[in-house]
């Protein structure tokens, strides 16, 4: 048997995070995970491989563009297996990278999958060992997989979830992707860039539901642009493995009587994902689920066993990799002994499609449901000069603001580089800034970054590129 004051569970970003900050602080650690080195599904099948084929896909987008600016590239031709590799190469040097931090943070780093023994013993088995370890405190950062519905299982290699899609094995001819949120848009616009005639089937009356309309109704008319139908509104009742590919059974009312059967090469599910909390030996601690199997801890990311903390997407939503990072880090400081919590004002999030869309805050959807009143202050980028030299004036940013103090309580994007400029409405929220703080903030000229500047503008009725009164 070997001792670790800490032992982490799982090692992607909210895992390795915890892991090496607590050898940072001097603790003796142990990170147990099946893979060769720490990245989880984010980095082995999940954010980073995706986001490496978005680059391409934006690629081969913008090639496309450059002919009404004078610029002919001529048909591109992919090579999938070179594309392949260089996916496999990204990862490749992320998880090599990690596994070094490993080494040199001094990490006892076990592979294999881990059974909870009791509240302070782990068994760990895999790769032909079977090791005992006796952990002061443990950290679960288990993570999350694909749901599958059950009208949705088929056991076909041609239906594919989101780990199977990024192995990129083929190019189909065809594509039916069940699900219009953030994985089957980023996904469908690979394929669709790639050369599939993709299709897009999400139940409800919209795209990414929750999230505002006017954001991603920009997103929403450039996706309708690349790929063959959204089919709004609609359920795939059946699935049906036929020698010429899937036969899908669809029900909507938008959908025509002789499309309510369609036969595709490929099908992607991409309707959710739930948290991985089943781990064995669980149930030999006082550690509670919630009625859809989270893991329930409370602001210091502690469970109801004392000696046991639990992060990342199996603790809930929203499942994202930078806020498990930030509650392993958080759940680390509190074994130190250290007054920590997890208590962020804002949590930014991203749909890395071509235009990006990004969040953070309070949105405008929350407030009207929660009955709230606030001011929303909006610049179209058809008035930004960085997005005319660009020839994407289609995005638009918005401020949500509270209308007594004037405190940004929301910011959202829609647009190229959205992701990248989102950190900063994170920031104003976090520091308490309110609309005159971001106008009088100097932004450099001419780029996007202005747009959150000049959002603020609109709100006092100033903006110098729009013509907005103040109401």
């Amino acid at each position: 048997m070997t001792s670790a004051q800490v032992a982490v569970v799982g090692a992607g970003p909210g895992g390795y995070a915890a892991a090496f900050l607590a050898a940072d602080l001097g603790q003796h650690v142990a990170l147990i995970d099946p893979e060769a080195n720490p990245g989880g599904v984010c980095v082995y099948r999940g954010c980073i491989p995706s986001k490496t084929l978005l680059h391409v896909a934006r690629l081969l987008a913008e090639a496309k563009r450059a002919r009404d600016w004078g610029v002919e590239f001529g048909e591109p031709r992919v090579d999938l297996d070179k594309l392949r590799s260089f996916k496999d190469q990204v990862v490749a040097r992320l998880t090599g990278g990690t596994g070094q931090l490993v080494k040199h943070r001094k990490i006892q780093y076990v592979r294999g999958f881990a059974e909870i023994l009791d509240a302070h013993r782990l068994r760990v088995k895999g790769n032909g060992s079977d090791e005992e370890i006796r952990v002061e405190h443990l950290v679960l950062a288990t993570g999350s997989v694909p749901v599958r519905p059950a009208a949705l299982q088929l056991d076909d290699p041609r239906v594919m979830d989101s780990t199977t899609a990024l192995e990129l094995k083929d190019v189909p001819k065809s594509l039916l992707v069940v699900g219009g949120g953030y994985i089957g848009l980023e996904l469908g616009s690979v394929y669709a860039a790639l050369g599939s005639e993709v299709t897009i089937v999400e139940m409800t009356k919209g795209l990414l539901p929750g999230v505002d309309r006017d954001l991603v109704n920009v997103l929403a008319r450039t996706v309708g642009g690349v790929t063959k139908a959204i089919l709004l509104n609609t359920r795939v009742v059946s699935l049906r493995a036929e020698a010429g590919g899937i036969r899908i059974a669809l029900e909507g009312a938008d959908v025509p009587g002789h499309a309510r059967e369609q036969t595709f090469d490929r099908a992607l599910v991409a309707v959710g994902r739930r948290p991985n909390s089943h781990i064995p030996g669980l149930e030999r601690t006082r550690v509670k689920l919630d009625e859809r199997g989270f893991i329930i801890v409370d602001e210091q990311m502690r469970t109801a066993e004392p000696s046991i903390f639990a992060i990342g997407d199996v603790v809930g939503e929203p499942m994202l990799a930078h806020r498990a990072s930030h509650q392993g880090r958080v759940a680390v400081e509190v074994i130190a002994g250290e007054n920590a919590a997890f208590a962020p004002r804002a949590i930014p999030a991203v749909v890395f499609t071509d235009p990006e869309l990004a969040w953070c805050g309070l949105t405008e959807t929350e407030a009207q449901r929660a009955g709230r009143n606030v001011n929303v202050a909006k610049f179209p980028w058809a008035a930004s000069g960085r997005a005319l030299t660009l020839d994407r004036t289609d995005g638009l940013t918005k401020l949500i603001l509270d209308p007594e103090t004037e405190r940004i309580l929301g910011v959202g994007v829609v647009g190229p580089g959205a992701g990248e400029l989102i950190a900063e409405g994170v920031l104003a929220i976090e520091m308490g800034d309110n609309a005159t703080d971001v106008k009088l903030s100097i932004h450099p000229h001419p780029t996007l970054t202005e747009t959150i500047m000049e959002s603020a503008e609109v709100f006092f009725g100033q903006a110098t590129h729009v013509y907005r009164p103040r109401r």
